[in-house]
C-alpha cells in the first residue's frame, strides 16, 4: 500500500480568520535587520567550484552549498533596473545561488533564443543576460545553467536533422517543436544541443570581459532538464516519428550484432519468443532488417513489468538487453557533450539530467548514468492543485505527518562520492502547510542529510507577490510568498553556517553493473510517479531520512542488502540530538524541532505544547506554526551573538479564500491581498535578552518592542501584525 495516501487532509478547523492580518510589505532592499548583505562578498576566479567527491568546493579550498532558486524562461535575461533589484533581494534574504531555466527558447516571454537558428542567442537577450550575471557575481551569488527543457527546433535548423518536420509535431503543448525524448540517441538532435551549450560557453560577457566558461559564478551546467532515455517521453515522441524509430531500431540492431556476433548466438539467448513479441511496437522484426524495437519506457523495466512481462511472454533477456542499450546509449550521449563542454573551457560540475526513471533496473540504470556524469540531481513537489488553481478537491495534506516523507524523500536517490541537489521543489498552492516545506529541506535536507544544493521554484519576480495564486496564474510553485522566501532569512543563516551537524551514513543500498545486467537488484524498493509529485518506498523506511544520512553505492560486485539499524517510526531523534521529528497518533499531524548552538524552533503542529531546548524554551499556542530564532551573525552562535532573528508564519491565504471544514475542497480562490495567520508563542531565553523589535514586513524596525519579563517574552501576531522579531542582547 502506497506510504502518502494514508496521510490524510490536516483538516484544521477552517474557522474565523478575522484576526489575521494583511501582508503589506515595501518591497525596499535597502538596509534591514534581517539582511544578510554582509554573508557575500564578490565572486574572483579563487570562488570557482569544482566537484570534489560528495562535495562542491572552491578553487580555494572552501566548501559551498547551494541555497537557492530557480528562474524561468526570458525572466533569466531580466532589464538592468529588473536584475539589479532582483540580486539585492537574493542578497537580503539569503539566496546564494540562482538555476537559470530552460532559457533558451525563443518568442516574447518564452527565452531569448535565435529566431532561425536554434543554436544561438538573440544579441539584445544576451546582452541582459551578461549583465545580470555580471551582477549576480558582483553581488557574491552562483548561478547555473538548466538552458535545455527540450531543444526548441528553428527554421535554420532544417536541413541539420534527419526529419525536421517530425520533430515539429512530435510533442504537444509547450513541448512542441522541441527535440525532447528523441534527443537521448538521436546524433544529429544531440550535436544541436551540445553546439548551443559550447556557443554560450565561448560568448564573452560584455561586462565582465570572461568567456562564460570562464565565469567564476558559473556553478554547475545541467545537460537537460527533466528528461532522460528511460521516460516515457522518449516512447511517446518516438512513436510519433517514424524516422527516428527507424534509426533507434538500427542503432539497437548493431547494438545486438557486436554483442552477440552472430544470429545463432543472439536466438538462442533471445529465445523463439521474443522478436515479434510486441506487435503494438514493431512487426518482422529480425536483425538483418535492423528492426528490432528497444520499447523506451521505464515500466518494462521495473519490477512489476519486468517480472510480468518475462512470464507471460519469454521476454526476459530481450528486456535486459533493451536496458543495458539504453544505458549505454545515454551514456555515449552524455560522454560527447560532456568532452565538448570541457574543450569550451569549462571545468566546474557538471548534471547529466534531474530526472529518473521508474523503479527497479531502468531507476538505477539512469542514476549510475548520471554518476557517471557529475552531481545528482532531482525534483520532487507536493500537495496542492496543478496550474491553473481553482475552486475543487486538492491535497491538503503535510509532511509533518509521516517522518521522511514528502519532498525529503527525494534523498532516497542520492549517491556516495557525489554531491546532491534537488533543483526544483515546492509545496504546490493552495496546500495550506506550505511553511513546513522550506524548514524541512533546510533542517533534514541540507542539514541532517548533507544535501549540497536546493533551489526552489520559482522566482521570476524581484517583491512579494499579492495572492498565493490565482486561476490561470502560474504562481501554484511560487517562492515569493512570506510562508516561503519570507522564511528565507532564518533558514539560510542555518544553512550557510552549517548549524546542523551531517549524520552519519545508513548502510548503503549496493548496485552493481552485474546486477543491473542479470535484472536481479539484491533489494526491493519501488517509486510511485504522477506528474512532478514523486513517492519513494521499500527496504529503507522513509524515517530513515529523519534519522541517518541515506545513500545509494555503485559497487563493482553484487553485494547483499543492506543490514538496517532499528529505525523509530513515530519519534524520531537524530544524531547529535540536533533535530526531533515527532509524528502524532492521528496520522495527520506532526511536528520537528531544531535545537543547535546557532537555531533553534518549533515546525509543524504544536496544540500548545512546550518545547525545552538547550538555549530556549518555546510554547507555540497556535495550532500549525514555524517558530525559529536564529544568531544574526555568519561566525557566532545564540550564545556569543550581540543579536538574534525570530521568525514566526504559519498559514498564508489569499483574501476570502475559503476550504471546506475538513480541508480537503477549496471553494473560493480569494483576491489580493495576501493574508497571514497570527502566530502566538511565549519564549524563554538562557541569555536575557534587553530588547525584543518588532520588525516590519521588510525587516525594518518599527520603532515597537515586545514587553519583557526577565528573560521571557510573548509574541502575538495578531497584536504585533508581525513575522520578524529582532533580539538584541547586552
Amino acid at each position: 500500500m502506497s506510504l502518502l495516501p494514508v496521510l490524510l487532509a490536516v483538516g484544521l478547523s477552517q474557522g474565523a480568520t478575522e484576526n489575521w492580518f494583511d501582508f503589506a510589505p515595501a518591497n525596499e532592499y535597502g538596509p534591514s535587520a534581517i539582511g544578510m548583505e554582509a554573508w557575500f562578498q564578490p565572486l574572483t576566479p579563487q570562488d570557482a567550484i569544482r566537484l570534489k567527491e560528495d562535495r562542491y568546493v572552491t578553487l580555494a579550498g572552501r566548501t559551498v552549498k547551494f541555497w537557492g532558486v530557480n528562474n524561468s524562461n526570458a525572466n533569466c535575461a531580466p532589464s538592468h533596473e529588473a536584475a539589479d533589484r532582483r540580486v539585492a533581494r537574493f542578497a537580503k534574504y539569503g539566496v546564494n545561488a540562482v538555476r537559470l531555466h530552460k532559457f533558451t527558447y525563443h518568442g516574447e516571454g518564452s527565452g531569448i533564443g535565435d529566431a532561425t537558428h536554434s543554436t544561438a542567442l538573440e544579441p539584445k537577450g544576451l546582452e541582459r543576460l551578461d549583465y545580470y550575471l555580471d551582477a549576480l557575481q558582483k553581488k557574491g551569488i552562483y548561478f547555473g545553467w538548466s538552458h535545455i527543457y527540450g531543444h526548441h527546433l528553428r527554421p535554420g535548423d532544417r536541413k541539420r536533422v534527419l526529419a525536421y518536420d517530425e520533430v515539429m509535431s512530435a510533442h504537444e503543448g509547450h513541448l512542441k517543436g522541441s527535440t525532447y525524448g528523441l534527443v537521448n540517441f538521436a546524433p544529429d538532435l544531440q550535436k544541436l544541443s551540445i553546439e548551443l551549450t559550447v556557443n554560450m560557453l565561448k560568448h564573452r560577457n560584455s561586462y565582465t570581459g570572461r568567456t562564460f566558461a570562464e565565469e567564476p559564478g558559473l556553478a554547475f551546467i545541467e545537460f537537460q532538464n527533466e528528461d532522460d532515455i528511460f521516460f516515457p517521453s522518449t516512447q511517446a515522441a518516438v512513436e510519433k516519428s517514424p524516422t527516428y524509430k527507424k534509426l533507434l531500431c538500427q542503432l539497437f540492431s548493431d547494438w545486438l550484432v557486436r554483442k552477440y556476433g552472430s544470429e545463432k548466438r543472439f536466438l538462442e539467448a533471445w529465445g523463439p519468443r521474443a522478436l515479434n513479441a510486441y506487435p503494438e511496437f514493431q512487426k518482422n522484426e529480425s536483425l538483418a532488417a535492423k528492426n528490432i524495437y528497444p520499447i523506451a519506457h521505464f515500466w518494462w523495466y521495473g519490477q512489476r513489468g519486468l517480472k510480468d512481462q518475462s512470464e507471460a511472454k519469454g521476454v526476459r533477456q530481450r528486456l535486459l538487453d533493451s536496458a543495458q542499450f539504453l544505458y549505454d546509449t545515454q551514456n555515449a550521449f552524455y560522454t560527447r557533450f560532456a568532452k565538448a563542454v570541457r574543450e569550451a573551457g569549462y571545468e566546474g560540475p557538471l548534471v547529466g539530467s534531474c530526472w529518473q526513471a521508474g523503479d527497479g533496473i531502468s531507476h538505477y540504470y539512469n542514476l549510475r548514468s548520471d554518476f557517471m556524469v557529475g552531481a545528482i540531481d532531482r525534483h520532487n513537489y507536493f500537495g496542492g492543485q496543478d496550474a491553473p488553481m481553482k475552486p475543487g478537491p486538492l491535497d491538503n495534506r503535510s509532511q509533518l505527518a509521516l517522518p521522511g516523507s514528502g519532498i525529503l524523500g527525494t534523498g532516497m536517490q542520492q549517491v556516495k562520492n557525489r554531491p546532491f541537489v534537488v533543483s526544483e521543489w515546492s509545496t504546490v498552492a493552495p496546500n495550506e502547510w506550505g511553511a513546513e516545506t522550506p524548514a524541512i529541506v533546510a533542517a533534514y535536507g541540507m542539514g541532517l542529510q548533507g544535501w549540497d544544493g536546493s533551489f526552489q521554484f520559482a522566482n521570476d519576480v524581484d517583491r512579494f507577490r499579492d495572492t498565493v495564486a490565482l486561476p490561470n496564474g502560474w504562481g501554484v510553485w511560487n517562492v515569493d510568498l512570506p510562508s516561503q522566501i519570507g522564511l528565507y532569512p532564518v533558514l539560510s543563516r542555518m544553512v550557510l553556517r552549517g548549524d546542523i551537524r551531517e549524520a552519519r551514513p545508513l548502510p548503503a543500498r549496493k548496485v552493481s553493473l552485474e546486477d543491473l545486467r542479470k535484472g536481479e537488484l539484491p533489494f526491493a524498493d519501488t517509486a510511485e510517479q504522477e506528474g512532478d509529485r514523486k513517492e519513494f518506498r521499500g527496504i529503507v523506511p522513509p524515517q530513515a531520512l529523519a534519522f541517518g544520512k541515506v545513500e545509494v553505492e555503485f559497487v563493482r560486485e553484487s553485494q547483499p542488502a543492506p543490514l538496517l539499524p532499528r529505525i523509530p517510526q513515530d519519534i524520531v531523534p537524530s544524531p547529535y540530538d540536533q533535530l526531533r521529528w515527532v509524528a502524532m497518533p492521528d496520522g495527520k499531524r506532526g511536528y520537528f524541532t531544531i535545537d543547535t548552538s546557532g537555531t533553534q524552533g518549533f515546525v509543524g503542529f504544536s496544540s500548545g505544547r512546550t518545547f525545552s531546548l538547550s538555549g530556549s524554551t518555546i510554547k507555540v499556542d497556535s495550532p500549525f506554526a514555524v517558530v525559529v530564532l536564529t544568531a544574526m551573525d555568519p561566525a557566532k552562535n545564540l550564545r556569543n551573538d550581540k543579536r538574534a532573528l525570530l521568525a514566526a508564519v504559519a498559514r498564508v491565504h489569499n483574501t476570502g479564500m475559503r476550504y471546506s471544514v475538513d480541508g480537503s475542497i477549496l471553494e473560493e480562490v480569494g483576491t489580493s491581498p495576501l493574508r497571514m495567520e497570527p502566530v502566538s508563542a511565549e519564549v524563554t531565553l538562557v541569555r536575557p535578552p534587553k530588547a525584543v523589535n518588532i520588525l516590519d514586513h521588510d525587516g525594518k524596525p518599527t520603532g515597537r518592542t515586545v514587553p519583557l519579563e526577565g528573560a521571557k517574552f510573548a509574541i502575538d501576531g495578531a497584536r504585533d501584525k508581525a513575522m520578524y522579531y529582532e533580539i538584541v542582547f547586552e
